[in-house]
């Protein structure tokens, strides 16, 4: 049991599981070139959904 101000390391929350690659043929903004997992491992990633109605 945690008290106070004990936090759990991620590492004994949870396991590891790697997200699969983006496919080819995706449209991208605001880059020069296709993103690749591998760019953004170590990165604090925010994904925004949108589409227009």
């Amino acid at each position: 049991m945690l008290g106070g101000n004990q936090i759990m390391s991620p590492r004994t929350t949870a396991s590891a599981v790697s997200a699969p690659d983006f496919v080819d043929g995706l449209d991208w903004l605001n880059t020069d070139r296709p993103l690749r997992m591998a760019d953004l491992r170590g990165r604090l990633v925010i994904l925004d959904f949108w589409t227009y109605c």
